[in-house]
């Protein structure tokens, strides 16, 4: 039934652009018979949203992978530096839920570990909603931010990283095999800076998967039974998620995109100090708006690192 639906939506907006792009075009050369020259302005106008619209539209198509379609999990982690790092770790957690609510996307907390003065050491969360993988599958990397720092009494510029990890929730349909001697798990009391996403509890779970190195944990919940099975349920995305790194490396030896994908890479910069620049490092796409990014405005960038991704796979296989 989601596939249906998603399917159902797809195919209706294409033909309301068709519908409205034949009525447009039909208004304006009205417009221009009766020498109206305001209709055909609001209708070239209309023409422009429409043209946005359908090459939004067409990206959309292009999130065919296997899991691009499924909902998924957010990790960001700060990086070295103190308070400083925790708290550009916070700003970009929130920028990403920014995100997900203006998509009318749902996000679900499911670990969260607080600084010891202000922002976040880690936090995970899940985001719910149609192609929600498919379209941040390409934030995963370095993100660093530049400005003058709020905790700094001689207000200093400083550079502070934090990493940002997306892997695919696992459905059903997916078969993901974990043996249990393989598995070291620990329960520990719940920690961070409280409110209504995180609770005070003894029953937070950790689970390491020895083989890979892979940590996941989960403390959303007051019932070591439910963190666990969340743990487990992250567990398996992120097992399956390496499963499609490799397939991936496999098929075009991950050339244009290693850097998309990979630990240690630096793949945004947030420049708040001594001017306002955001700027993807693999796209070049860049804007002076910094505020707005970091309220979710992200899309031009997203789209962007898909477009560059299909394009290097396209390449891969063409070349093949």
């Amino acid at each position: 039934m989601r596939e249906r639906t998603r399917l159902d939506q797809a195919i209706g907006s294409y033909r309301r652009i068709e519908r409205e792009v034949g009525e447009t075009l039909e208004l304006i050369e009205l417009g221009e018979a009766e020498g109206e020259a305001s209709v055909v302005t609001d209708a070239e106008a209309a023409l422009d949203r429409l043209r946005a619209e359908a090459a939004r539209r067409e990206l959309e198509s292009l999130l065919s992978g296997e899991a691009d379609g499924n909902d998924c999990y957010l990790e960001v982690h700060a990086g070295a530096g103190g308070t400083e790092a925790q708290d550009w770790a916070e700003m970009l957690l929130r920028m990403y839920v920014r995100w997900a609510e203006a998509r009318g996307y749902k996000t679900e907390w499911r670990e969260e570990s607080g600084g010891e003065e202000a922002g976040i050491k880690s936090a995970t969360v899940r985001i719910n909603g149609a192609d929600a993988y498919g379209w941040l599958k390409t934030e995963s990397g370095v993100h660093r931010l530049v400005r003058i720092s709020p905790f700094d009494s001689n207000a200093r510029r400083h550079t502070s990283f934090a990493s940002v990890w997306v892997y695919p929730v696992v459905d059903d349909k997916i078969e993901v095999e974990i043996n249990d001697k393989d598995l070291r798990i620990d329960t520990y009391r719940s920690s961070g800076a409280g409110g209504q996403h995180v609770n005070k509890t003894d029953s937070a779970v950790r689970i390491t998967h020895m083989p890979s190195g892979i940590v996941v944990q989960c403390q959303s919940e007051r019932s070591q039974h439910q963190n666990r099975a969340h743990a487990f349920a992250m567990l398996r995305a992120r097992l399956y998620e390496a499963e499609l790194q490799r397939r991936e490396a496999a098929t075009d030896a991950m050339n244009a995109t290693k850097t998309d994908i990979g630990w240690g890479h630096q793949i945004r910069s947030y420049v708040l100090q001594p001017y306002q620049m955001v700027k993807d490092l693999r796209t070049g796409v860049e804007t002076s708006n910094t505020g707005a990014v970091l309220d979710g405005d992200l899309d031009r960038f997203l789209a962007a690192a898909l477009a560059a991704r299909i394009k290097g796979a396209d390449a891969v296989v063409t070349e093949g």
